[in-house]
């Protein structure tokens, strides 16, 4: 399979697209594992991270391991169930901030309560995308 020119949908609707395919708790597990530093499926990968993830296709080199768990947690924005809660609770303390930007924007998306002290610590986030994605959060979960 060749390299296509451009994707042609947004990363929601590739996300939809794999949970008509394989369901839901398929597609949540499977973000599930990518956050907790596990393989997933080249064909998940695939629709989670769209054209930067044609390395799977490819051969070619991947890029950073972050970048798997940034789409997985948006993955989740689409795809969800409680169950990935916990895993999506550890995100926010990864060492990269895409990952805590990302899994953040999964809290707020989710109002996910449990996460309302790791939100608030955020707020003081060394990088400005994080602290302004807690800022996000802490509204959603009815902060200030």
């Amino acid at each position: 399979m060749g390299r296509s020119p451009h994707w042609a949908k947004t990363p929601q609707q590739s996300v939809q697209e794999e949970c008509t395919r394989r369901g839901v708790a398929s597609v949540v597990a499977g973000c599930v594992d990518l956050l907790n530093g596990k393989p997933a499926d080249d064909d998940l990968v695939l629709a989670l991270g769209g054209p930067p993830a044609d390395w799977v296709r490819t051969g070619e080199p991947s890029g950073p391991p972050y970048w798997l768990r940034v789409w997985a947690a948006r993955g989740l924005l689409y795809a969800w169930d409680d169950a990935a809660g916990p895993a999506v609770l550890k995100a926010l303390h990864d060492d990269a901030w895409r990952v805590r930007e990302m899994a953040l924007k999964v809290v707020a998306r989710h109002r996910l309560q449990a996460a309302s002290e790791q939100v608030d610590e955020l707020r003081s986030d060394p990088s400005a995308r994080v602290r302004a994605a807690a800022s996000r959060a802490s509204r959603a979960l009815g902060g200030d």
